[in-house]
């Protein structure tokens, strides 16, 4: 079996576009899998185009060759959108053997660890105040979020996660500088910032209820002195973690050796050593991995090391479904897991994209036995919502 054609698929996703890598081999076998080029990775198209033509003709059941040949061939440039090329590949490969072998992806990363893989609501609040036109019913005041915690709820959940806003003017508003929403490259942190946190965060709490985990993400919105401000503004407030992204983890091990919550980080890096300095200087609680980007079998590696420094990993995961579906099994293999993120908030077309959904039952997502990723995207359905140029 040789593989004869790499080829990219797209999809409308509505403030940002789906993206899928579709290998053929020379017996008609199809594997599939879901990359992204949001927040600045674009051109992982490019590299995926570029290094199709080095793997045609390769065994594609011979994955780790040809990860290792892609990364050779690349190697003075291996990290970024380079790497996250070559781990659509991987992933795409992966879901090739197993179909062809007649078993779920799992069984080639190892076998199930466990049957179901807890979930919290990511961007609970966030898209539904930032991008209402696509993720109703908008949000404008406290009272929303108030009745969001409960929605959270009462549908079964278990954990959510947040992001920081400010309420003013009669309306409620992003703050994520570190994106430039305000553009403050100073990223400073001032006091109506960590007021209005504290506002939205008993607005959950109130709605949720006590048994609720909360978990905050600050992305790259501060500095030292702003993270350690929020965090110590927020000591007697319970929250599941923190999460953080910094190039730095000194400056991250020293944020966490002041921090009363646990902290989370690692979410945007690519290559197994970039994640060694934030262990062996116990930079963080739990390291976030994203699979879509290193490839699942190469964070299956990452999660061991992790594993072996005594820090839990969770998934990166806020893409479509079938990337749902590829953390899946990533989460179903590792030992160390912590809890996976997912969107419950979706596009009203998304269930059109793909052969299949995830099933969520009480907070956990079931693990399904079909071949493969158990997902595939529906190219009937992506030729309905063709891609946005902008």
């Amino acid at each position: 079996m040789k593989i004869v054609n790499t080829q990219t698929l797209h999809a409308d996703a509505g403030w940002r576009n789906y993206h899928f890598v579709k290998i053929t081999t020379d017996t008609g076998l199809v594997g599939y899998s879901e990359y992204d080029e949001g927040l600045g990775a674009v051109g992982i198209t490019t590299v995926i185009n570029r290094f199709a033509r080095l793997i045609e003709g390769d065994d594609p059941l011979a994955h780790e060759r040809i990860f290792a040949k892609l990364k050779g061939f690349s190697r003075q440039a291996f990290s970024g959108v380079v790497a996250c090329g070559a781990g659509a590949i991987e992933n795409a490969l992966l879901d090739l053997k197993a179909k062809h072998l007649g078993v779920p992806c799992y069984e080639l990363l190892g076998g199930l660890v466990r049957g179901r893989v807890r979930v919290y609501w990511s961007h609970c609040a966030t898209w539904r105040i930032a991008r209402p036109q696509y993720y109703p019913p908008p949000i404008t005041d406290l009272d929303g979020v108030k009745a969001l915690g409960a929605e959270v709820k009462g549908k079964g959940f278990t954990g959510l996660k947040t992001n920081v806003f400010v309420y003013e003017n009669n309306g409620v508003q992003s703050w994520a500088p570190g994106f430039g929403w305000p553009f403050d490259p100073a990223r400073n942190v001032d006091r109506s910032v960590l007021n209005n946190l504290r506002t939205h965060l008993e607005a959950l709490r109130e709605g949720a209820g006590e048994d609720m985990d909360i978990l905050l993400d600050l992305n790259f919105n501060a500095t030292t002195e702003g993270y350690l401000r929020i965090i110590r503004s927020l000591a007697d407030f319970d929250l599941f973690w923190v999460e953080i992204d910094t190039t730095n983890p000194e400056t991250l091990a020293y944020i966490r050796n002041h921090s009363t919550h646990p902290i989370s980080s690692c979410e945007t890096l690519t290559g197994g050593p970039a994640f060694v300095p934030y262990f062996t200087d116990q930079a963080v609680d739990v390291a976030i991995i994203d699979a879509v980007w290193n490839g699942v079998w190469q964070s299956v590696k990452i999660a061991a090391q992790a594993d072996a420094h005594g820090v839990n990993i969770a998934p990166h995961n806020y893409y479509g479904h079938l990337s749902t579906f590829m953390n899946l099994h990533f989460s179903a293999v590792t030992s160390n897991l912590r809890i996976m993120e997912t969107d419950i908030d979706r596009l009203a077309w998304d269930d059109e994209l793909f052969t299949h959904s995830p099933e969520i039952v009480d907070s956990e997502i079931i693990i399904p036995d079909r071949p493969g990723w158990g997902t595939e995207p529906d190219e009937a359905g992506l030729a309905k919502h063709p891609i946005k140029t902008r």
